[in-house]
């Protein structure tokens, strides 16, 4: 028999062979199509970031069940980049400005950034606002006692352009690390009114009063994240920034009061 025709006799008794069988051809299984991520996944994000975060983390790990995302550190943001660059093992580190997520980067510990949200500054007051606090120049009445963030936090940094662009300025009685700290102080009655973010004002709901400040988009804080380059879980930090970058992940973030970048 010539070569053709030992292959086409080959080739039919395969065909016989499976049909005769009656097992149809394997299809790939739900569990086999599923994404292979798993372990778990470290994120360091700015203390702003905190209820939008908690959100997209939950979401991420509903589509990724295999991944567990470990209680989120969320602090202010040049607190974190300096956990970071002394050694602190993470995979993603989201900041609250581009200036702290240089440090990381310079330091040679991140991927490329990308610009992810964007945030402006409040004042925020006891509820129903009964000092009368209207604009940053109230808040240097007598006998008012007013927070801010540390000048080295973004929220700080942001806080500081604009009391310089109203030419006012304070004498706070606390500098804090972070956001947070700044609206618990005003949301427990220690403080009578602080800096923080719009989106702060939004979570905080009824235990404290937002007042708008003129001029607040002149210190708008772009917020940046990345993957770190020694990442323990490379392939699910990159997926966590592909998501939280993502449109369903932009709609959580609006949703929390984040614009866009």
């Amino acid at each position: 028999m010539h070569r053709t025709g030992v292959l086409a006799a080959a080739v039919t008794a395969v065909l016989l062979l499976a049909g005769c069988s009656g097992s149809p051809v394997a299809e790939p299984t739900a569990t086999q199509t599923e994404d292979s991520l798993s372990g778990d996944l470290t994120v360091y994000a700015a203390a702003s970031l905190s209820g939008a975060f908690d959100e997209l983390a939950k979401e991420f790990s509903a589509a990724h069940p295999g991944v567990t995302v470990k209680p989120i550190s969320y602090d202010g943001s040049s607190v974190l980049a300096t956990q970071l660059i002394g050694g602190a093992p993470a995979d993603v580190f989201a900041s609250a400005d581009e200036k702290n997520m240089a440090k990381v980067t310079d330091a040679g510990l991140a991927e490329e950034p990308v610009d992810f949200a964007a945030n402006v500054m409040q004042i925020a007051t006891a509820p129903g606002n009964p000092k009368g606090i209207t604009d940053l120049a109230s808040l240097t009445a007598k006998g008012l006692t007013v927070v801010l963030c540390a000048p080295e936090v973004p929220c700080g940094a942001a806080s500081q352009t604009l009391l310089k662009n109203a030419g006012v300025t304070l004498a706070p009685a606390s500098e804090e690390q972070n956001v947070t700290a700044v609206l618990t102080k005003v949301a427990s009655g220690e403080a009578d009114a602080g800096l923080v973010y719009v989106t702060d004002v939004e979570a905080a709901g009824d235990a404290v009063t937002g007042i708008p400040i003129d001029g607040a988009d002149a210190a708008t804080n772009v917020y940046p994240i990345a993957a770190l380059k020694d990442a323990p879980n490379a392939d699910a930090a990159a997926a966590f920034v592909a998501f939280v970058t993502s449109p369903e992940g932009r709609a959580v973030l609006e949703e929390f009061g984040f614009e866009a970048p």
